[in-house]
């Protein structure tokens, strides 16, 4: 998750990136391309290398022909609390064979099932609750060169979660 306060916003913007690389450092470039309008001043706020998501391993392979019968897709919930003036997010990665598929696995996380109250209350459309503001396959949304040269290749397997790497981290630091 990248952040940056971008020329003309009064508050720090977000989004998220995908890459593929060996290390942060090697990803700089691509997250230049990525968000330019950050012009070289954007700095990482949580970063996390994906090798296991919800039961299945992730791995990066030369591009092949052969399609994997689980997909990795990005979900970005949204969601609102009575009488806080904000707009609450939960990120998450779902390996799932549809994005339909990940989307029920989405509603059954505890932000999903908290975030709504009455006149406000969790389903997908109702923008006054929680709402998947955003469904990804990250394999749709990686730097087209990447996509040409790269596959990921999910299979089932007993791996803990990837650690997160939370806290304010500028380039110059990577």
């Amino acid at each position: 998750m990248l952040g940056c306060k971008t020329a003309g916003r009064i508050t720090e913007q977000h989004d998220i990136f995908f890459g593929i690389g060996k290390s942060l450092k090697e990803l700089v470039p691509q997250i230049d391309g990525f968000w330019p309008e950050a012009a070289g001043k954007w700095h990482v706020d949580v970063w996390r290398e994906v090798t296991s998501v919800n039961g299945f391993e992730i791995k990066v392979i030369e591009k092949t022909s052969k399609e994997s019968a689980q997909n990795l897709f990005f979900i970005n919930l949204g969601g609102y609390r009575p009488n806080e003036f904000d707009e609450y997010h939960y990120k998450l990665l779902v390996a799932a064979p549809t994005m339909a598929d990940a989307i029920r696995q989405s509603k059954q996380t505890a932000f999903y099932k908290h975030f709504g109250f009455a006149g406000a209350v969790s389903h997908i459309d109702d923008k006054y609750g929680v709402d998947i503001d955003d469904t990804y396959n990250v394999s749709d949304i990686l730097d087209d060169a990447l996509k040409q040269r790269y596959s990921l290749e999910i299979s089932a397997a007993d791996l803990p979660e990837d650690a997160l790497h939370i806290g304010y981290l500028p380039i110059k630091k990577l």
